[in-house]
């Protein structure tokens, strides 16, 4: 059973050896447990979720395009074990990728720099939604956030869940690009994940907009209506 349900711990075997019939209590199958080495590593202790009275988290929800913004870092490393960093940016509601960035070092600055031409290209989000890293956390991240009228919104420390948009997003490019490409230089990696991000929002269909893509291709459209 152990080597069948090990996952399961010591409670639970215990459990199904009495549904089997053995007539045995739960501290014997503990101390065997213990004797054989079989206990699974302790887990660390969750940091506690906000709720609110009605136990629902308490977390903001897009509305329409451009109402919420997530953005994150993805890391790697190149061919040459050399890490590198992609900050991308999701809009909450369209689910779209609106941008991966691409650098061996990313400060704020440099997170500006990459949210600037997308403030002029789509406009500005009312919100924008990220984890409490030092790039986001900054003095002058934060004036330039006040001063455009974008406003912040710090997931609670340790709770990637909140960020579960651009968190998925993240999975999806690593899963579909980053562990099935090889990269030598960053240059490299930008041009791959700028091809993948084109398909990503216009030809992959994604199963929460009721398989479709976040922003369909126009060409693609215009042909369907004009063959039918």
């Amino acid at each position: 059973m152990a080597k069948q349900y090990g996952r399961y711990g010591y409670r639970k075997v215990g459990q199904l050896l009495r549904i089997e019939g053995w007539c045995i209590n739960h501290k014997k199958v503990e101390r065997i447990w213990r004797e054989e080495g079989l206990q699974l590593p302790k887990r660390h202790k969750r940091r506690k979720r906000l709720y609110h009275h009605d136990a629902s988290v308490m977390r903001l929800r897009p509305h329409a395009p451009n109402h919420i913004w997530s953005i994150d870092f993805v890391h790697d490393k190149l061919s040459n074990h050399r890490p590198y960093k992609m900050l991308t940016v999701i809009d909450e509601y369209t689910r779209e990728a609106l941008s991966v960035t691409v650098a061996n070092a990313m400060g704020s600055s440099e997170v500006l720099e990459a949210l600037y031409p997308l403030l002029l290209k789509r406009g500005k989000p009312e919100y924008l939604r990220s984890d409490n890293g030092p790039e986001f956390s900054s003095e002058p991240f934060k004036d330039w956030l006040t001063k455009v009228g974008i406003k912040p919104i710090r997931i609670y420390p340790g709770s990637p869940w909140e960020n579960g948009y651009n968190e998925r997003f993240n999975g999806t490019l690593r899963r579909e690009v980053l562990n099935a490409e090889w990269f030598g230089t960053t240059r490299q990696a930008q041009t791959v994940i700028n091809q993948w991000v084109k398909q990503y929002n216009q030809i992959r269909p994604h199963q929460s907009l009721r398989m479709r893509p976040p922003a369909p291709e126009t060409i693609l459209e215009n042909r369907q209506i004009i063959g039918t």
